[in-house]
């Protein structure tokens, strides 16, 4: 079986990432979507950059996939996410969790995404009224 892990341009399918994660022995699929929203502290945001090491991040992927796995047996996931520069109501992000239950379903994505955004590298810049600006980035050779 082919594993879905995958940083891409295209626009992202729903059904690939949940044909990815689908069993008979499943008995709850789980797909979360993180979407362009029209606003961020305030401001409103016109679209989205991301930039992404998509080698580096498809790996990272795996590996937290291969983590939680371990740690959930019978639990499969997938996961893509966008590069390039998104718009308001666009999709980001795919996470897609199955398991024998829908609690172990639904707390496996949420782990897969939260993982994610700590530890792969995928970058966002955002554009609202003020210009555009980086997200959630620290230069580490200044220590901040």
């Amino acid at each position: 079986m082919t594993r879905l892990f995958a940083v891409r341009e295209e626009p992202l399918s729903l059904d690939e990432c949940y044909r990815a994660v689908a069993r008979p022995e499943s008995g709850g699929v789980v797909l979360f979507i993180g979407t362009v929203r029209n606003h961020n502290q305030g401001k409103a945001v016109i679209k989205l950059e991301y930039q992404a090491y998509a080698s580096m991040a498809e790996k990272e992927l795996r590996a937290i996939a291969s983590e939680i796995e371990s740690a959930r047996p019978g639990t499969l996931l997938a996961c893509t996410h966008r590069s390039g520069s998104l718009v308001v109501g666009d999709a980001a992000v795919i996470c897609a969790a199955s398991a024998a239950h829908r609690g172990e379903a639904f707390e496996a994505c949420k782990e897969l995404i939260d993982r994610l955004k700590q530890r792969v590298p995928i970058w966002k810049r955002e554009h609202d009224q003020t210009g555009p600006h980086w997200l959630e980035w620290q230069d580490v050779r200044s220590g901040g």
